[in-house]
């Protein structure tokens, strides 16, 4: 059963088109360097790992007694795969470029029909609690919309996962009327209001209640932390922006971090291949798999020791503090990240130019929702050529979900504001970064017609 909520995963469309996200290089043409699917696949797998680990030396208590092979390592492999399907293109700018184009129109796109003097308010506003859900836009609760709405099935019940992997996807298991900053794991949001009835059977179904986080969801958190601090810095080497022996002089002049035993051994191997007569770029390519490797094992000892220690408090829901926090090793490999990576100019014209594509594929597919013949009806004709064509673009599944959401929010099918902007960030969000520049540029070449 549980298994097959991986196969679902893996099979389906929204995870394969991860492979055109970003991790961290946005449209980066070395091969070798990980995009948002190749994260996931790795994150997967530590998780996976860790589990494994935990398991062997609780002998299973630290789970409950739950079959590690049919249920255990299956939960977390999905959750590990499916983590970031609804993170939009362009990594987390991508959320920044949705949430600022929101923000930018608070003024009128939650409470009037335009922008604008005159425009009339909206008979059914967006309530003041749901403004979050778009201004703070999140790639985690889209997470979920994905898996359990958005994914075109018979029963329209999307991938129609079990209720315990559901659980344990939810990262933070909050409605964003309950988000408390200074607390870790409900610091945002987990789920949209829209996704309220899927939460709800979710609880019903697996006894957890608004605020616990399912056992299972701490390492795959700590398996995120993990990857993106050492595979980051993999990344880094593989682009040939720092050397191994660069990490290696950070780790030795880092306290806390410069006598770990990791560190230790990994010098010792670098003295080894540095003796060897190999040529200098294949010394390096050894280097940089040692840097991966050592640096790894040391952090999944720590993320499964810590899970271990803090097994009973996680099981009885009064374990707060992410399993990575704190861990000086972890936290010295995601400076690196930032520094070489998110810092490099590379990659920040990139996100310059992805926030810019976002931003105006909002504008215009706002335009091509909201002008239309008929108010409330979603799917009436559109006023103009260039938003008939713009509305031809969006998913059709992402149209019957709308429809099929006002339907059943409102009883007569008119679909209101909050319908359509959910529609608008179901749009954005799924697509891949190459859909989203090439989107733009037909889009931005179609003019507009001036009717003044």
């Amino acid at each position: 059963m549980f298994q097959q909520d991986y196969d679902r995963l893996l099979f389906s469309s929204p995870v394969r088109r991860l492979a055109d996200k970003t991790q961290v290089w946005p449209m980066d043409a070395n091969d070798g360097v990980r995009t948002r699917l190749t994260h996931s696949h790795e994150v997967a797998n530590l998780a996976r790992s860790i589990a494994t680990r935990v398991a062997a030396a609780s002998g299973g208590a630290a789970f409950g007694g739950q079959d590690l092979f049919r249920i255990v390592q299956p939960i977390v492999s999905a959750i590990g795969l499916s983590h970031d399907l609804g993170n939009p293109p362009f990594g987390h700018q991508g959320e920044v470029a949705i949430g600022s184009w929101f923000e930018s129109r608070r003024s009128w796109i939650f409470s009037h029909e335009r922008e604008g003097e005159g425009a009339n308010e909206l008979e059914h506003q967006v309530p003041a609690n749901l403004i979050t859900e778009f201004v703070d836009f999140d790639g985690n609760p889209q997470t979920l919309r994905v898996m359990a709405r958005l994914q075109t099935s018979h029963h329209q019940v999307g991938l129609d996962l079990t209720a315990a992997t559901l659980a344990a996807s939810l990262k933070y298991p909050v409605h964003a009327d309950a988000r408390n900053k200074d607390r870790d794991h409900i610091k945002k949001a987990g789920y949209f209001e829209s996704e309220r009835n899927v939460v709800e059977w979710v609880r019903a179904q697996t006894g957890l209640q608004e605020g616990q986080r399912h056992p299972l969801t701490w390492i795959m958190e700590a398996c995120d932390d993990i990857a993106y601090s050492v595979l980051d810095v993999d990344d880094i080497l593989k682009k040939g922006i720092i050397s191994p022996d660069d990490v290696l002089t950070v780790l030795k002049h880092t306290d806390g971090v410069r006598d770990l035993d990791s560190v230790a051994k990994l010098e010792k191997k670098f003295v080894e291949v540095n003796d060897s007569p190999r040529r200098a770029e294949i010394r390096r390519d050894i280097k940089e798999q040692y840097v991966r490797a050592y640096m790894m094992k040391a952090l999944i000892d720590d993320a499964g020791d810590t899970f271990s220690r803090n097994a009973d408090a996680i099981k009885a829901y009064e374990f707060e503090t992410p399993l990575m926090q704190g861990n000086g090793l972890c936290d010295v490999m995601k400076d690196i990240a930032k520094k070489y990576a998110f810092a490099n100019p590379a990659v920040l014209r990139s996100e310059a130019i992805g926030a810019a594509a976002i931003d105006g594929l909002m504008t215009i597919f706002w335009s091509a929702i909201q002008n239309r013949k008929k108010p409330e009806d979603l799917m009436s004709r559109r006023v103009e050529a260039r938003d008939s064509y713009a509305f031809s673009l969006i998913s059709p599944n992402y149209l019957e979900v709308a429809c099929r959401e006002a339907k059943a929010t409102n009883g007569d099918g008119r679909v209101r504001r909050y319908h359509e902007l959910r529609l608008l960030t179901d749009m954005i969000s799924g697509m891949t970064d190459g859909f989203a520049i090439n989107t733009w540029q037909k889009l931005s070449d179609v003019p507009t017609i001036n009717r003044a």
